[in-house]
Formats: structure tokens, C-alpha cells, sequence
């Protein structure tokens, strides 16, 4: 089923990590003021990579970065993926452990 067009439409898994142009920071007033919360450095890299970038795509993907950085950092769901994902990392084993078994089992 559709949303209605006052509706925030449901996001998909898939979808958790997807910008929209309406979604997040509008302005560099905005976006600034969203990377300075996140982390004062991460402002003062945004910045040098934007006076460095030339006019056009330089500078929009710079902005865009910036954007995709803000989403991840802020999305409830973009966290809920990664405390889910870092769930099963307890169990993990080192690398070493698993070259052992296949070497010990003749697995080349």
C-alpha cells in the first residue's frame, strides 16, 4: 500500500541507507550546523574539502558526502543496522583459526 502524499512513505531495509534529495540538511547553513553537532572536526574537514573544490561537481559531491555522512550518523535506523550487525560479532573468530581448521582438515 502506497502512503498518502502527507505520509512519510515506510523505508525497506534496502532503503535505510538511500538519501533523498528532501531528506536531511537543505542549506550549507543547515548542513554545517548538522556536522558541528555530529563533531567539530568533521566541520572542519567539510569545509577545507569545499574551498578546495572547484565549482560544480567538485563542490556538489563534496556537499553530498557531507550529507550521506549526516544521514549515517543520524538516522535511527542506519544505527539500528549497525548495533544489529555488530550483534554477531561476538561470535566472530580470528582468521588465523579458520586457515588452522582448513589447513589441519587438507583444505587447500
Amino acid at each position: 500500500m502506497s502512503a498518502l502524499p502527507h505520509e512519510t512513505p515506510a523505508r525497506s531495509y534496502a532503503d535505510a541507507y538511500r538519501l533523498e534529495a528532501g531528506e536531511g540538511p537543505q542549506t550549507l547553513a543547515e548542513l554545517r550546523a548538522a556536522l558541528a553537532a555530529i563533531d567539530p572536526v568533521e566541520l572542519v574537514a567539510f569545509n577545507a574539502r569545499l574551498e578546495a573544490a572547484r565549482f560544480g561537481a567538485a563542490q556538489n559531491e563534496v556537499i553530498a558526502e557531507a550529507r550521506h555522512l549526516v544521514a549515517l550518523r543520524t538516522r535511527p535506523e542506519v544505527a539500528a543496522a549497525i548495533e544489529a550487525s555488530l550483534a554477531g560479532a561476538s561470535q566472530s573468530r580470528p582468521v588465523n583459526e579458520l586457515w588452522e581448521h582448513l589447513d589441519s582438515k587438507g583444505v587447500a
